[in-house]
């Protein structure tokens, strides 16, 4: 059931992380939402969500930094991460190939239905 699971989305853009906040909370999700890295990186020592939807150009802490500092704790070492961007793969910075994400989503590519099912496939979750 998708109520046992927790999500944080971390995005400096406020009308996009209002949107997947409803969208994932309208499919049961308990969510939780930060404006930057910093934040995030807070909340989710916080919360210990089981999934992190994390933007990589945000100001303060990069999405790249944050995961960064995930990975380097015990805690979070085993946090699933779905990377939703704008940035192509290319421009991706190379270093997410070693802090293991588990999916890589460039949001103009997908509607939001599609970003919950993604989580859905990331969590295991049968519909």
């Amino acid at each position: 059931m998708a109520n046992d699971f927790s999500i944080l989305v971390v995005e400096d853009d406020r009308a996009i992380r209002e949107l997947y906040g409803i969208k994932l909370r309208l499919e049961g999700f308990a969510v939780s939402e930060a404006e930057d890295g910093e934040v995030g990186l807070a909340m989710a020592h916080k919360i210990k969500p089981d999934l992190i939807l994390l933007d990589l150009l945000m100001p303060q802490v990069s999405g790249e930094e944050m995961l960064t500092k995930l990975r380097s704790t015990e805690w979070g070492s085993g946090i699933r991460v779905i990377i939703l961007t704008n940035l192509s793969k290319d421009e991706a910075p190379s270093s997410l190939r070693i802090l293991s994400v588990d999916r890589y989503v460039v949001k103009a590519h997908y509607t939001p239905q599609q970003v919950v099912e993604i989580v859905r496939e990331v969590l295991g979750i049968r519909k």
